[in-house]
């Protein structure tokens, strides 16, 4: 691509170039990625998004690999231990909302089969692709996300708020806001494995 340039805010660092080139906007149907990124996401509120991705492999090692199943089983005192861990956010909420939020995940895989089935209804199984110019701001959330995050909420999932959940949907490819000179734009099928079946979408609650 003529004068192709990467979205000006993976330019920060290495990691987040990295993290922009291989990962953000590509689709995922992996529950695992899915999940990882849910948390990661919710432990971002109120701090930048360079901040949490450099605690990401602090949180894989605190968080059992990022297991949902053994983190729905988490008890006060593996609760405690993590709020000491220097290398999270030692948030209280946010700490208490992985166990949450991996409850909360199981019975949605639960119901669908998968979490990827769940989450790709909304969209009928194919990403929103936008197209913004490289100079756009890119909305901070949409009627999507707002969908999204109330369906979510009633669910009993917490830190998923429409800006969080706008986040996400952009990380896990969802939603691609890739700008139109960024070599990234439409680079190819999700890295995480192929769709499982999830049907058409079907309105407000998928």
């Amino acid at each position: 691509m003529t004068g192709a340039r990467r979205c000006a805010w993976a330019d920060g660092s290495e990691l987040m170039a990295a993290y922009h080139d291989q990962e953000w906007g590509v689709p995922s149907h992996e529950d695992a990625h899915l999940f990882e990124m849910l948390l990661l996401e919710g432990a971002q509120a109120g701090l930048s998004w360079s901040t949490v991705l450099a605690k990401r492999e602090n949180y894989r090692r605190a968080l059992d690999g990022f297991d949902a199943e053994r983190i729905a089983g988490y008890d006060q005192e593996k609760l405690d231990e993590l709020l000491q861990n220097p290398g999270i956010v030692r948030n209280r909420l946010k700490v208490g909302s992985t166990v949450k939020n991996a409850r909360a995940f199981l019975a949605v895989r639960e119901e669908y089969g998968s979490f990827d089935a769940y989450l790709w209804r909304w969209v009928g199984g194919t990403p929103v692709v936008n197209r913004p110019a490289a100079s756009d701001p890119l909305p901070a959330s949409t009627e999507l996300s707002d969908r999204i995050s109330k369906d979510l909420k009633r669910r009993g999932f917490t830190f998923v708020g429409t800006t969080i959940v706008y986040a996400y949907l952009q990380a896990v490819g969802v939603v691609d806001d890739h700008a139109v000179t960024c070599p990234a734009k439409n680079s190819g099928p999700g890295r995480h494995g192929p769709r499982e079946a999830s049907g058409p979408a079907t309105g407000d609650v998928p």
